[in-house]
């Protein structure tokens, strides 16, 4: 990052523009914090505690629910903090931390969610394989690779961010340390930084969404050959779960950051972040469970323990 950066702390305007919804809108996020938190951990002591749920598609979906959950962390927390207690300043450092563990949960969950679809695919189109293929080493090793291509991507994209000169303008018009507000506050051309984020980003979305729909080309492929009804909705309902947490991850995604920095509206910015970094992860556990017996079983013996 270059040592000519002035900036020493940005303002993060918030979730509202208006100080007569402030208090409106603290209490809303403060409330769907809760109930994400409740929900993902939820999901992870009820995948824990019962043995009926230790296989590869509970294990993967209590690693999105913990992923989930540190989601929402790196930034709501920070924001209702700043809203209760009337300031707005984040330091720097603050904002590129908060900028790689954003990218980095992000990029994994994307990762994360592809290796779901393959584990959904084995399981539907080689049933007969699938106990040998997806072993506990192999899930192991799609998660790690999940976590550590987050990594390496947050690197890139925080460099990318921060090696722009900032020496004046400092309102973030965000309620977070956002990569295309961020790059609108720059003192030198960040029309070469915006290119190379958007073909990355690009390539790594795209990527890992045609991987998602290959996976789901063979296994519709594979249920529409299923001679009976109830055959053939018993194989989708394993994976209607996961296709919603899909669409809801990748349409909310693809608005956000499958543009530049120079097309960004405050307004739509901010509006489509509360869909994929509060929303999104907050319904994944309802999406999880609503359809899911096992899942049900499970919770009500978490919360309701037998006597």
């Amino acid at each position: 990052m270059t040592n000519e950066t002035t900036v020493i702390e940005f303002i993060l305007k918030g979730f509202s523009d208006m100080p007569e919804l402030r208090l409106i809108s603290t209490t809303f996020f403060l409330f769907i914090y809760f109930f994400a938190l409740l929900g993902n951990i939820s999901v992870i002591a009820a995948v824990t505690r019962d043995s009926r749920l230790h296989t590869p598609m509970y294990f993967f979906l209590k690693n999105l629910s913990f992923l989930d959950m540190c989601y929402t962390t790196v930034t709501i927390p920070k924001a209702l903090i700043n809203s209760l207690m009337g300031s707005e300043v984040i330091s720097f450092w603050e904002c590129v931390v908060q900028l790689f563990l954003f990218v980095m949960l992000c990029a994994s969950e994307c990762f994360l969610l592809t290796s779901m679809a393959y584990d959904r695919c084995l399981a539907i189109h080689k049933p007969l394989l699938y106990s040998v293929i997806m072993s506990r080493k192999l899930c192991t090793k799609l998660v790690i690779v999940a976590w550590l291509s987050g990594v390496l991507y947050a690197i890139f994209h925080t460099i990318n961010t921060f090696s722009l000169l900032f020496c004046g303008p400092n309102v973030i018009d965000h309620f977070f340390c956002d990569s295309s507000p961020i790059m609108r506050l720059s003192c030198s051309n960040s029309h070469t930084n915006e290119k190379v984020g958007f073909a990355v980003g690009g390539c790594i979305i795209l990527g890992a969404f045609a991987l998602t729909i290959i996976s789901y080309v063979l296994i519709i492929s594979t249920i529409v050959q299923i001679h009976s009804a109830g055959g053939r909705w018993k194989a989708f309902s394993t994976c209607s779960s996961h296709l919603t947490a899909v669409i809801l991850f990748y349409v909310t995604g693809s608005i956000a950051y499958l543009r530049s920095a120079s097309h960004y509206s405050p307004l739509q910015g901010r509006l489509v972040s509360v869909f994929y970094s509060i929303l999104t992860p907050s319904l994944n556990p309802v999406a999880y469970c609503l359809r899911n017996t096992d899942m049900q079983v499970a919770l009500r013996k978490l919360f309701v323990p037998s006597k």
